[in-house]
């Protein structure tokens, strides 16, 4: 990912706005497969997978090491955006009693 050498203020505001915009489309994939992922899920449990949500979790941390981010803020993202989508798919699950 190349990042480009800014001359004014205004030029890194525009490029950080691209990168929200290409962070929220990730975002918006990354719900579309859990949803697909619910097609194979029949229970509550299996929904919240614990230990899927451990290995993405510790996954995320040492990516984010390798990139010189902070691991538990990078974490604690993935943590909120894993738990809405598990919220999404227990209540669906609770409405319709399938996916």
């Amino acid at each position: 990912m190349g990042i480009r050498n800014c001359n004014s203020l205004d030029e890194v505001r525009d490029e950080i706005d691209k990168v929200d915009e290409q962070i929220i489309k990730l975002i918006a994939s990354r719900k579309n497969y859990v949803k697909q992922a619910a097609k194979f899920k029949h229970s509550i449990d299996e929904i919240k997978a614990d230990d899927r949500v451990d290995d993405v979790l510790d996954k995320v941390r040492h990516q984010a090491l390798s990139l010189s981010l902070s691991p538990n803020l990078v974490a604690e993202i993935y943590q909120k955006m894993i738990d809405d989508m598990v919220e999404t798919e227990i209540a669906q699950f609770r409405n319709t009693g399938t996916f």
